[in-house]
């Protein structure tokens, strides 16, 4: 058994049409394999990493937390520092995610997940705020704020310049 996070369409259904519902169980048959042309349902552990298959700097997605069971197959994309993705034979749907719980998520989390998090979903400006506030003493989540959600695309370039001197 797999704890973890899948992305939708706003409108609750996968990018096949199926609709998914909270509480609710759901079973593909054949052999479980990952990738685009995979076969089975996709999950990850991370909830920032979902965003790496929906786009998450869209209004037009939904998150819920699942448990992935039956066949399960793991895969780890250690280069692009995506890890414990799954494939699963069966999921079930245990929550559909409000945009607060995921924003709270990441209000309190290492500024690791956060970074990965901030460069993968749009917030709005207030949520920016929020995320300033809680992370002030963390200049690698600051620069991610300034690149990815407010645009100054040099950020990265200014403090390597700064620390080259």
């Amino acid at each position: 058994m797999v704890y973890g996070y899948k992305a939708f369409n706003l409108d609750r259904t996968n990018r096949y049409g199926m609709t998914f519902e909270d509480g609710k169980t759901y079973s593909i048959s054949g052999d479980i394999s990952f990738g685009n042309d995979g076969n089975g349902f996709h999950m990850c552990t991370n909830l920032e990493d979902v965003f790496r298959y929906f786009d998450g700097m869209s209004d037009d997605i939904s998150v819920a937390r699942v448990v992935g069971f039956g066949n399960v197959i793991c895969y780890n994309d250690e280069y692009n520092g995506y890890y414990d993705m799954y494939s699963v034979q069966n999921i079930k749907i245990e929550s559909f995610l409000t945009r607060e719980e995921i924003i709270n998520t990441f209000l309190d989390n290492v500024p690791f997940r956060v970074c990965r998090f901030v460069s993968l979903f749009r917030l709005s400006d207030d949520e920016i705020k929020c995320f300033r506030k809680e992370y002030s003493n963390e200049t690698e989540v600051m620069d991610y704020l300034s690149y990815y959600q407010e645009g100054k695309r040099d950020t990265f370039y200014k403090r390597y310049v700064k620390e080259r001197k």
